[in-house]
């Protein structure tokens, strides 16, 4: 079931037919990437300012995952390559998913 068919009852927030559905984009902690790795990747990938990277990232460090956005399926899934492309490049096993809203 895709999340544009989705209807949540009890709610303000429908998703209408043909409307995208919205994803939250996750970062995962590990013991590997660096805090100023993440914060760069917040800043380029997501264009968080120095103080919002450095909230997400605290978050991803200290409860082990952090939301770095929402946005709809396409523009999320192509932020989440985007990191992991980057991670890979620099070395790093820092991974990204998608969480439906």
């Amino acid at each position: 079931m895709g999340a544009a068919s989705e209807t949540r009852t009890g709610t303000n927030s429908q998703v209408k037919p043909g409307e995208p559905g919205r994803f939250r984009v996750l970062m995962h902690n590990d013991d590997y990437t660096t805090m100023e790795f993440v914060v760069q990747v917040l800043q380029k990938v997501f264009h968080k300012t120095t103080t919002e990277a450095n909230q997400i990232m605290l978050s991803i460090h200290f409860r082990g995952v952090g939301v770095c956005g929402l946005y709809p399926y396409d523009i999320a899934e192509t932020k989440v390559d985007r990191v992991h492309v980057l991670a890979r490049e620099a070395g790093f096993p820092l991974r990204c998913s998608l969480e439906g809203e």
